[in-house]
């Protein structure tokens, strides 16, 4: 049988070419295996349920309320530049009206202990309005603001330029975000 090769020492070319192809068709798989590994966790980070990504959170709040935030807000009583987030357990006390003036906000207090109570402002431009009655228990994620009655809990809903969780608010199993 005749070679395929027109010169001797073309054969020895063939297997070098093999290889190529081999290292291409891996270097193209990673890449395709790479992409799709961001896209799902772009998907994760930005289009998950708001109680697939607090699935984490709700363990942590198997106790009423957990004794290091309070002990946070306590200490955040007296500092005005007191900024941060929490997750939180309370009852409602009291309905307020809403603020109209910019953003329009639904507010209310909710009791976390005898000791602390705090104004919620959830922004109801971004997200739904809840249905809050006096009494309700409702777990909170959002920011913590000092003010001078106490403090105030705010970014209750998601973030819309999708930069940061943004926080939620959760009543009788149905989020509000």
């Amino acid at each position: 049988m005749p070679s395929p090769f027109k010169h001797q020492d073309q054969w020895r070319k063939y297997p070098f070419k093999r290889q190529l192809k081999r290292k291409t068709r891996r270097i193209a798989f990673m890449l395709i295996a790479a992409v799709f590994a961001a896209g799902i966790n772009y998907y994760n980070t930005h289009f998950r349920h708001p109680e697939d990504q607090s699935r984490a959170q709700t363990a942590s709040l198997a106790n009423p309320v957990n004794q290091q935030v309070l002990q946070k807000i306590r200490a955040a009583a007296n500092n005005p530049n007191a900024q941060f987030w929490l997750t939180i357990q309370g009852e409602v006390i009291k309905l307020l009206k809403d603020d109209r003036q910019g953003s329009q906000h639904q507010k209310f207090i909710i009791k976390l202990a005898p000791d602390i109570k705090l104004l919620v402002a959830h922004n109801i431009d971004l997200a739904k309005r809840i249905p809050v009655r006096i009494g309700d228990k409702l777990s909170i994620r959002g920011r913590y603001e000092w003010n001078n009655r106490g403090g105030m809990i705010h970014w209750t809903h998601h973030d819309p330029k999708g930069k940061i969780q943004g926080g939620w608010i959760r009543q009788d199993g149905k989020n509000y975000q």
